[in-house]
């Protein structure tokens, strides 16, 4: 049972998070760099961007403007806990802009950053700490009616709930630690 949405959205934290060599040439792939910790080299940052740039997949960098200027990236991606407008500055360059909320006061807040679209967590139930309330599909729904295309769902989709997702109504859907885990399954699954 395949998924089929028009984007997808992998979060990592590191470049060895993902094996680009198991993506074919895919248009609809987004990777989005969410640089926390862990502390890869520029020169193989570099490397792995002019991958992504060869196999069309668009790379984000996570709150870091001068990273992403660095490495050429199509776009910024701001967290939920990024509350700086100061990324309007940068909507009318070639940047784009995603961000991701858990509420909706924080929707509001992304749209005003600029935010093309907007990562909207937890769908499901997910297996790490911290865990808060999970919006589950109709709550999700519910939403993306009233902010219709620019919601994305992320947040404890995995192979075993993927079926779920053709529920959602959303263009897209948007993957942390399941990619990290299984990702040459959860790539078969969805393409």
């Amino acid at each position: 049972m395949y998924t089929f949405k028009k984007e997808y959205y992998f979060l990592i934290q590191s470049i060895k998070d993902i094996d680009l060599s198991i993506i074919k040439k895919y248009k609809k792939i987004t990777i989005i760099y969410r640089n926390f910790g862990v502390k890869d080299k520029k020169s193989e940052l570099i490397k792995f961007r002019m991958k992504c740039k060869l196999k069309l997949i668009k790379f984000f960098v996570a709150n870091n403007i001068y990273l992403a200027t660095l490495l050429k990236a199509d776009g910024i991606y701001v967290s939920a806990h990024n509350k700086s407008l100061k990324f309007l500055n940068y909507k009318k360059s070639n940047f784009e802009i995603i961000g991701s909320a858990h509420n909706f006061k924080e929707i509001e807040l992304k749209k005003r950053q600029g935010c093309k679209r907007i990562l909207l967590s937890r769908l499901f139930l997910v297996d790490y700490k911290n865990k808060e309330k999970t919006l589950g599909v109709i709550k999700f729904n519910r939403y993306s009616l009233y902010i219709p295309n620019i919601l994305v769902p992320l947040g404890g989709i995995k192979i075993s709930n993927l079926k779920k997702m053709k529920c959602v109504n959303s263009e897209g859907l948007a993957l942390l630690s399941e990619i990290k885990k299984k990702p040459a399954k959860i790539i078969n699954r969805l393409f």
